[in-house]
């Protein structure tokens, strides 16, 4: 698990849910409500963990004005920008207008967003770059199909990636990133990547950003995991020194599946 320093995380968990596309924007007010209800009620402290929720375009608004009116301890995020801050790109969506919206995260590069729409690495690094300049914090999502992990170029496919992601990126920037390492063979198969291959890649990850940016940033950068996320995995995972919190696809679409995802350290004390 995170390292710890008197009892305090060195690096806050982040638990982010992405909706994908699901729920129009009154499911998505009642879902925020639920969760935090059931947070309340279980007597949760939101100052040690982090919760962002990532609903889709259409529901941001709506989210935001729940939040900022019952002052709810959550983050709010994007699950995808435009590289473009404005211009005739009918479709897309601006940095800027995220930003307007009290987002605080963006995903980018998510594998859906790779495969599907064939994003290439040029493209999310420009998005990378967009995040910053709108003052948004970008997760950078990283991983593996299938056939790298059984030819055991796991490591160097994702390290690559994590390299052109953010190759023109300034160091003080770099350290306010979060990584997603999503193998992509585990998203939505029920298979999940074991605890050790999670810590495996973060640590290599966290290594290559010593390598180019200084071990002090390499610390303050989150890195979370991404596939099959549960409550019945999410305290192995989060055992793990370099793994900081997760990035939960289907399961953050129950409140109370989530809520028990985001409580994973009531399941250390029960193991």
């Amino acid at each position: 698990m995170t390292s710890t320093t008197n009892g305090v995380y060195d690096r806050t968990p982040l638990m982010a849910g992405n909706w994908k596309m699901n729920l129009d924007h009154q499911q998505a007010v009642t879902l925020v409500q639920k969760l935090c209800w059931t947070l309340n009620d279980a007597d949760h402290d939101f100052d040690t963990i982090e919760i962002a929720v990532f609903p889709p375009f259409t529901d941001l608004r709506s989210v935001q004005t729940l939040i900022r009116g019952d002052k709810l301890p959550v983050s709010l995020g994007a699950q995808d920008l435009s590289p473009h801050a404005s211009g005739a790109y009918t479709g897309d969506i601006s940095g800027q207008f995220l930003a307007k919206l009290d987002c605080r995260y963006v995903l980018v590069g998510h594998s859906e967003r790779r495969s599907v729409h064939q994003e290439s690495d040029e493209i999310v690094a420009a998005k990378v770059q967009a995040a910053f300049t709108h003052g948004l914090v970008p997760i950078l999502c990283v991983g593996e199909h299938l056939q790298v992990r059984e030819d055991h170029r796991h490591l160097e496919h994702t390290l690559g990636q994590v390299r052109a992601g953010i190759a023109k990126v300034p160091t003080q920037h770099v350290q306010d990133l979060v990584i997603a390492y999503e193998p992509v063979w585990a998203i939505g198969t029920g298979e999940v990547a074991g605890p050790e291959d999670a810590q495996e890649m973060a640590s290599a990850i966290r290594e290559l950003l010593s390598q180019d940016h200084g071990p002090e940033v390499a610390r303050s950068v989150r890195i979370l995991y991404g596939g099959s996320v549960k409550a019945a995995n999410v305290a192995s995972i989060m055992r793990e020194k370099d793994v900081d919190g997760a990035l939960v696809g289907g399961a953050s679409l129950d409140e109370a599946e989530f809520a028990s995802i985001v409580r994973f350290e009531h399941h250390l004390l029960t193991d």
